[in-house]
């Protein structure tokens, strides 16, 4: 099986900009179409994109007693860790520079009581209700989470690695009893939590993350056309269930086998969504999602200010910028910040006693 899996990483890609254009597109002040308006389910594709390659990674580590979980969090940590410190810390600037030139950017924006929470990675474990900073970060909280929890997942799953049918029909029922539950319970959706139940969130999708890697390690779909057929046609049922209104947990069922299918594909040699361009934007995908809402910051403030128009019905000329900016934007962020940054934190490993950690290489999350 191949290690680095370019159609996810490319997935990554759309999965960020579906979240960009959720949050972008109330500022034209038109509405929200049927598709953008479940963007918010950008997320849920993360998390189970997530327990895909978390599972390709080191699952097979985990069952054969190779997994060193120091290690494991020290290189999830590198991966997440420095972008969010660097963001909490750019709001703060940006708030502060803002102040000074007269622009109201908030009285929300810098919670002080929820701090703590913020550097601790638990603002999503219901510990920093109090919201602020980067509120996109509630998701690298639940993915702290799952990180944490990953010997549960892989004690649970590992063992059904020869029946994973089983596996995912189980992961499957979880999506539906968890969303359903929850729903009953609380009267809210769960995909539409974020710092109350982020940590809960996460976990059927996750789950279903690792199910869907059982399946694919079978080498169940040898075809390269076959592995086209079937992304396609989950990515056409995922924008139609979107457009429908489907259920959120009909839609995160989707996501599994849009991923099945794209991952089905690399193994069968397609060589489809694995040009060196889709394969950049996807390793940019984390910065662009991290700094989406700081940009929107600056960007709204400063046409709000420069051309006095309402940031929430910006001319289409403006609003195209604001959501291509963040390319640019995110690239920033990837090349001063996240990769210089994971680079050292992961030479640093070796200094450590992480028994026999070394220096990954290949597909991360």
């Amino acid at each position: 099986m191949p290690q680095n899996l370019k159609p996810l990483t490319a997935l990554r890609f759309f999965a960020a900009m579906w979240v960009v254009l959720f949050d972008f597109t109330p500022s034209l002040g038109l509405g929200m179409p049927a598709l953008i308006g479940k963007g918010y389910l950008g997320v849920e594709l993360f998390f189970v994109l997530s327990g895909f390659i978390i599972s390709h990674v080191y699952m097979e580590r985990f069952g054969t007693g190779q997994f060193r979980f120091g290690a494991f969090l020290w290189a999830r940590l590198a991966r997440i860790y420095p972008v969010h410190v660097a963001t909490l810390v750019g709001l703060g600037l940006i708030v502060a520079l803002a102040r000074i030139v007269g622009v109201d950017a908030g009285d929300k924006v810098l919670s002080w009581s929820s701090l703590p929470a913020q550097l601790t990675l638990t603002h999503a474990w219901g510990l920093g209700l109090e919201g602020g900073w980067n509120h996109p970060s509630w998701s690298i909280s639940a993915e702290w989470f799952a990180y944490l929890a990953f010997p549960v997942f892989a004690t649970a799953l590992w063992p059904l690695r020869n029946r994973p049918r089983l596996a995912l029909i189980l992961a499957g029922l979880a999506v539906v009893a968890i969303s359903l539950g929850f729903q009953q319970l609380t009267g809210q959706s769960l995909s539409r939590a974020t710092i109350a139940w982020g940590a809960l969130r996460i976990v059927p999708c996750f789950g279903l993350g690792c199910a869907v890697w059982l399946l694919w390690r079978t080498d169940l779909v040898r075809s390269s056309r076959i592995a086209g057929t079937i992304a396609v046609l989950c990515a056409g049922l995922v924008a139609a269930t979107c457009a429908t209104g489907a259920p959120d947990w009909l839609i995160i069922l989707t996501f599994g086998g849009l991923i099945f299918g794209l991952a089905a594909m690399s193994s069968s040699g397609s060589t489809r969504l694995t040009a060196p361009g889709w394969v950049y934007l996807g390793e940019i995908s984390f910065s662009i999602y991290m700094v989406c809402i700081p940009w929107q910051l600056v960007f709204g403030r400063g046409v709000t200010r420069l051309f006095n128009v309402s940031a929430e019905a910006l001319p289409w000329p403006a609003w195209f910028a604001l959501v291509l900016g963040v390319i640019p934007a995110g690239m920033l962020a990837h090349h001063l910040v996240e990769r210089p940054a994971r680079e050292a934190m992961r030479r640093h490993t070796l200094t450590m006693s992480f028994g026999r950690a070394r220096p990954l290489s290949g597909q991360s999350s």
